[in-house]
């Protein structure tokens, strides 16, 4: 269940990268709130608390 999340997460985290023509003005606010849930997933994975 979790690496699932983990990995939906990852692909919401490259698709929130400022990258596309619609996108160029969001700046980085969308990744870095994606990258932090990441990040925060990956410390309950490696704990054992998810």
């Amino acid at each position: 269940m979790g690496t699932i999340i983990l990995i939906i997460l990852i692909l919401a985290l490259v698709g929130v990268l400022p990258t596309w023509p619609h996108s160029r003005n969001w700046g980085y606010g969308p990744s870095g709130v994606a990258g932090l849930i990441v990040v925060i997933l990956i410390l309950l994975l490696l704990t054992g608390r998810l």
